[in-house]
């Protein structure tokens, strides 16, 4: 096994493919969180769709997609073994603990909070992503996603999974947005005042964009 192999599969190794895995997600989110805003125009969905079919047609995007799939399954697997490893580091709970003194309790929910985003992730690709691109490989067309959205987010029960799955994602990005820049060695006195104030900003404006869309369509904000 050659040094950069052990190095990757070591809990160092893991940590910093958690981190550039994460950053690499945010920065997805970021788009992904930009267009979808687009249904706020309410100009009956032409903006969403114009940018939401350059995304989907878009040769190098769509070759980008399959890097951003790649990510997101060693993402959800680095999260898992180093859930595991922390599991079995600690096999026997202390009598007393006052764990919340020397760290937030979300930061020490990463694997539930990670669990809850992948539950909510298969709900949301079962919803828009996978019927899309199936009919694009079966019959070379979109779907409407505009439509699709204010069809689907009718249901009340879809809506409330939505924004609780908007919730785990705030709880596991104030954690991950910092942690990500720590581990990668970026996060130093000089700058962590600018870092954290922008990984709390991204924290709440992305899932609060994320979690206005299917409420506002229920609502009949948009429509």
């Amino acid at each position: 096994m050659s040094w950069f192999t052990q190095a990757l599969t070591s809990s160092i190794g893991k940590k910093l493919i958690m981190s550039l895995t994460g950053l690499f997600l945010i920065s997805f989110l970021a788009i992904h969180a930009t267009i979808n805003a687009m249904i706020f125009y309410n100009d009956g969905g032409v903006t969403f769709s114009h940018w939401g079919h350059f995304m989907g047609t878009n040769p190098i995007i769509r070759t980008l997609e399959i890097g951003l799939v790649l990510g997101f399954l060693l993402h959800i697997a680095d999260g898992l073994w180093l859930t595991k490893a922390n599991q079995n580091a600690r096999p026997v709970k202390y009598a007393v603990s006052n764990a919340n003194a020397n760290s937030k309790w979300y930061s020490r929910s990463m694997g539930l909070l990670g669990t809850l985003i992948l539950i909510f992730l298969v709900i949301h690709t079962s919803h828009f992503w996978i019927p899309n691109r199936t009919n694009q490989f079966t019959t070379g067309e979109e779907l409407n996603l505009y439509q699709m959205m204010l069809d689907i987010f009718q249901n009340v029960w879809v809506v409330v999974i939505y924004v609780l799955g908007c919730f785990s994602l705030f709880w596991h990005l104030l954690h991950g947005f910092q942690s990500a820049f720590k581990t990668l060695g970026l996060y130093h006195l000089k700058y962590n005042g600018a870092i954290h104030l922008v990984g709390v900003a991204f924290s709440v404006v992305v899932p609060i964009l994320f979690a206005l869309m299917p409420i506002s369509i229920y609502l009949g904000w948009v429509y």
